[in-house]
């Protein structure tokens, strides 16, 4: 029992096997009811004349005889054809079992190599029955598995890196204050400082990717204008932008309908794409926040006069880390590069959408979210 009970293809194969018996046992007693009958019908076609050419007594024998015959052929006949049957389902059975459980026995090895971590592994669709369709949703699962391993393992790469290099400064300065060969000045200390800040932040984004990712947050969402959006931002940055003498213009149209959104999260985002707009436009230029209806959403913009964008790294822009040119940007004080992959996933949680369009590098950028205007 403990084989059959830990075996598909033996449960499928005794399945097949009580079909057959009872089948067999239905078709003796169907037989066995029926005989009597079919043999007054197969007696009865014989006349009086020959029945008369007999005595009463040997008439009896005689038919006791025949019926006796008759039963005799029709179970042996019966027997011939049960046992071909049975032999013949019982193969049929048996290859049947062994194909329907074959592919099954072959998702069950892949898994293992799954849970081995072997997420490379795949396996062979044939059909479209049931086991097919599960081996498609198969692959597509590993597939999945893959892509996020490999992103878990670019992760830990890139936190590595990124905290790394904050940790390598202070390190150096502290080994220099140590051994004498930086002076114990305020202009020391804070670099030492400035280094620390951004390794602050850095765990502070990390802390907030893994949060928006993860969707560990709630939405507050009500009625928000956009001015108000607008507004906050300016008001909180304009001090960065001055100190670089760039100009912030506010471009919104009097009539804008208000959004349903969550406002905090929104001037987060606002405000992410417009300090990175002033952190990459040069001295002087210029950074416009604009809005525009479009059927039933509002598409906010943050257009500069900055550094542009190559368009083969448009589409990677808002994956985490990814920075057009890492060495320039870190040095200009970029930052961790994963403002902009929360802020898609921000915007994507309120169901809207967020692209950037750039001629070029030396043409500026705009960066554009959708959000639902309230009905």
């Amino acid at each position: 029992m403990k084989y059959i009970r830990e075996r598909l293809g033996a449960k499928l194969f005794l399945a097949n096997l009580m079909v057959i018996l009872i089948g067999v046992i239905i078709l003796a007693i169907t037989i066995q009811v029926t005989i009597p009958a079919a043999f007054n019908r197969h007696m009865g076609t014989m006349t009086d004349n020959d029945m008369g050419m007999m005595g009463q007594g040997q008439g009896q024998g005689l038919g006791r005889t025949l019926f006796e015959n008759f039963r005799a052929s029709m179970f042996e006949s019966l027997g011939y054809a049960v046992t071909a049957s049975v032999l013949a389902a019982l193969l049929v059975s048996l290859f049947l079992s062994r194909r329907i459980v074959a592919p099954i026995r072959t998702l069950t090895d892949a898994s293992q190599h799954i849970a081995e971590g072997h997420y490379e592994k795949r396996v062979d669709v044939n059909g479209s029955d049931e086991i097919a369709q599960l081996a498609t949703r198969f692959n597509q699962m590993a597939t999945q598995l893959e892509q996020v391993e490999s992103m878990r393992r670019q992760l830990i790469g890139d936190v590595t890196h990124e905290l790394r290099t904050p940790l390598t400064s202070i390190k150096g300065y502290m080994e220099g204050l140590v051994d004498g060969v930086l002076p114990s000045t305020p202009e020391t200390f804070d670099q030492i400082h400035h280094e620390a800040d951004r390794l602050s932040r850095l765990v502070d984004d990390l802390q907030e990717l893994s949060r928006v990712e993860a969707k560990a947050y709630s939405l507050d969402v009500r009625s928000v204008t956009v001015s108000n959006l607008v507004q906050t931002t300016v008001k909180r940055l304009t001090p960065q932008a001055r100190d670089k003498r760039i100009t912030l213009h506010p471009n919104l149209p009097a009539d804008l309908p208000p959004l349903q959104a969550d406002e905090d999260r929104i001037t987060q985002v606002l405000v992410n794409l417009v300090a990175n707009a002033i952190q990459y436009t040069p001295e002087g230029g210029d950074v416009t926040i604009s809005a525009a209806c479009q059927a039933d959403e509002i598409h906010i913009s943050v257009k500069d006069t900055g550094v542009g964008i190559p368009p083969e790294h448009l589409a990677n822009l808002f994956t985490r880390f990814y920075r057009v040119d890492k060495s320039r940007l870190r040095n200009a004080g970029g930052g961790s590069g994963i403002g902009l992959t929360i802020a898609k996933h921000l915007i994507e949680a309120h169901g809207g959408r967020i692209w950037v369009e750039s001629k070029g590098e030396g043409q500026g950028s705009t960066f554009t979210f959708s959000l639902k205007i309230v009905k």
